[in-house]
């Protein structure tokens, strides 16, 4: 017997900055389908998933929280690894990078970097802001005070070490633009990483820190801790063994097949981490797959806009794998996924339990009737059946080639269309009338074999996506294991003649959605209010008169667009609609907001306060939010509100 060939998938490691969301569900549930997949084809598969558990914010959040960094990431851990159970992720490998194994390859990997002359020593120079923990240059600074809070600053650096970034840039840009290599998908993502990162000169990577501890020490160094870049992306080997003795995996398994993730952090897997490879002899990934993101209302699902959906939630109301099916169905190749309930709830409804739940209770059902359960052997196959056949024929390859390549929704789309030809072949055929004529019982008999080998063909192929329900589905038919296996699904016929079917439960019920949309907003509220219970309200400020009131000019506006400010943590540079021509605002709300979730919304601002320069940026107005939790929310109108509106 040949030895297995290896695939190996990848997730990004997950930052555990908080509870797990289902905005982290879509590039696991992708890898988990390849994954499934590649087994069913006879791979040795190894599945790697993880968290990325240093860094200033972790100790942060710890410090708030009363405890220290490893008692929080390991809470945040635990949720991590339930909610992938709860999905039914079959992950061969849990990576946290706060494992022993994992801190003594980082160490080494550094140490190499540093000899190879890869990493030198520098610093930060600059203004210090303390209460916003920010180093400025000279020319940042807006009258010679904080950009951000308008404090008093000090003369102060960091000590650091850099990663010669730079020196890769000719090699990262022929590695994108290598048709053969093929190794950015999609290739609108190559554009991207050219023309907004490498061609305006890749800067050297700032690699260590000494202004926090939770990290990794550098061994030569005392007092500094390796920054993320090498931490977390050395983690597609360290998990392998790459140097340490707890695993020996490396050498089977790398390079790694394909790293998953969402579009953001394309940036950091296609530059530094071929980069750092580069600089270490080693070879590199074949392919870095970039999806979309999971939009709610126009924007990217966060935690801090407060539209988080739990998945727990979700799988105990309607099942696992009708919310694995939903996710997948819903994201487009390389685009965005708008999220909705209602979305789904239609999904349900439409895909799974009209069409393929109603397809196989219809069937067994009139087996059950018809035949007392049990199909004749004689058969009569006529040419009307060819068109469904023909249709059945033609998913195998092209469903496996779609996972293959992540365009996961094409492949169930594809799926779906035989589904509902099936369901048409029914109502075609009419088996209510046969079943009165005697002389059509043959035919009936294989009308019914039909529709049952056709749910079969179909299920094989969609068992990596809902592996859950896939059994009861073959368990209903009577399919047995040989011809459940996934090359039957390339086979017509492979169901005994005269098979046996068995009645079960109603695969997937049909879901009220006005119902199921108010009591889940019901329990969001609930959750909310719990949420928000004992946090301190700001105290009421003194009285004004109301002439005061009117001396602000309050409107509405449309956000165009919202980028980062460059070299700032803290601001975002909003172009807006103001009805009158269009404004420019800056905000300090950059560690509460991805810019790309602003955009469209429509907002509240302060349109008559001066004009003033920030980080060398003219700033017009002043946009308003609410204190949310431990963060701001930008207060938000009516969609459907005129730009230039009077609030008042």
């Amino acid at each position: 017997m040949s030895e297995k060939k290896p695939y190996y998938i990848t997730t990004p490691i997950y930052y555990p900055s908080g509870n797990p969301h289902i905005g982290h569900c879509y590039t696991t549930l992708a890898c988990d389908v390849v994954a499934r997949l590649k087994r069913m084809q006879g791979y040795d598969v190894m599945f790697l998933t993880g968290l990325d558990e240093h860094g200033q914010k972790i100790e942060k959040k710890a410090e708030e929280a009363g405890i220290t960094p490893q008692a929080y990431v390991d809470e945040i851990a635990a949720k991590f690894v339930k909610l992938w159970e709860t999905m039914g992720i079959t992950y061969d490998r849990f990576i946290r990078t706060t494992d022993s194994y994992h801190v003594e390859s980082v160490q080494h990997i550094f140490e190499e970097l540093y000899k190879k002359g890869y990493i030198y020593k520098s610093e930060y120079k600059g203004k210090y802001c303390t209460p916003c923990e920010s180093f400025w240059t000279e020319s940042q600074l807006v009258n010679g005070k904080c950009p951000d809070c308008g404090r008093d600053v000090t003369d102060a650096s960091e000590e650091a070490y850099f990663f010669k970034l730079s020196e890769f840039a000719p090699r990262l840009e022929a590695l994108l633009l290598d048709e053969e290599k093929n190794f950015l998908e999609p290739k609108s993502r190559v554009n991207e990483m050219i023309n907004n990162f490498i061609k305006p000169g890749l800067q050297d990577l700032c690699v260590s820190r000494t202004s926090f501890k939770w990290g990794i020490p550098v061994t030569f160094d005392e007092g500094h801790i390796v920054y993320v870049w090498v931490d977390a992306l050395s983690n597609y080997i360290t998990a392998l063994g790459y140097q340490n003795g707890t695993y020996n995996d490396f050498e089977k398994y790398w390079p790694a097949d394909v790293h998953v993730m969402a579009k953001e952090i394309v940036r950091f897997h296609t530059l530094i981490w071929p980069a750092m490879l580069m600089a270490l002899d080693l070879p590199l990934p074949k392919k870095v797959y970039g999806h979309g993101w999971i939009t709610f209302s126009g924007g990217k699902m966060s935690k801090s806009s407060g539209n988080v959906i739990d998945p727990f939630v979700l799988v105990d109301r309607y099942g696992i794998d009708s919310i694995r099916y939903h996710l997948l169905r819903e994201m487009p190749f390389g685009s965005d996924m708008p999220y909705t309930n209602e979305a789904m709830f239609n999904r349900i409804n439409c895909d799974l339990a009209n069409d393929l739940g109603n397809l196989v209770s219809r069937t067994v059902a009139m087996v059950d009737k018809y035949f007392a359960g049990t199909l004749l052997e004689e058969q009569q196959v006529i040419d009307s059946d060819e068109e469904l056949l023909a249709m059945t024929d033609k998913l195998y390859d092209a469903v496996i080639s779609d996972y293959e390549t992540l365009h996961i929704s094409d492949g169930l789309e594809k799926i779906f269309r035989v589904i509902a030809r099936a369901n048409k072949f029914i109502d075609e055929n009419e088996p209510w009338k046969l079943a009165k004529d005697d002389s059509m019982k043959v035919r009936l008999s294989t009308v019914l074999y039909i529709l049952l080998d056709t749910i079969r063909r179909c299920t094989i192929l969609l068992s990596p996506v809902m592996p859950h329900i896939a059994p009861e589905i073959f368990e209903q038919i009577g399919a047995c294991e040989k011809c459940t296996a996934l090359e039957a699904a390339n086979v017509r016929f492979e169901l005994k003649k005269d098979i046996t079917v068995k009645k079960g439960r109603v695969l997937f019920p049909r879901i009220d959605i006005e119902k199921e949309i108010a009591e889940l907003e019901a329990l969001s509220a609930g959750e909310k209010k719990e949420e928000d219970d004992g946090q301190p309200l700001e105290p009421l400020k003194e009285n004004c008169v109301f002439d005061d009131f009117m001396k602000l000019d309050l409107r509405a506006g449309k956000v165009l667009s919202c980028e980062k400010v460059k070299k700032s943590d803290k601001l975002l540079c909003f172009q807006i609609d103001d009805g009158f021509g269009g404004r420019q605002i800056l905000s300090g709300i950059a560690k509460y907001y991805e810019p790309e979730e602003l955009v469209g919304k429509m907002i509240a601002f302060v349109a008559n306060f001066p004009a003033r320069k920030m980080m060398g940026l003219e700033s017009n107005g002043m946009i308003l939010s609410c204190k949310f939790g431990d963060g701001y929310k930008v207060v938000e109108l009516d969609p459907n509100t005129k730009p230039g509106s009077d609030i008042g």
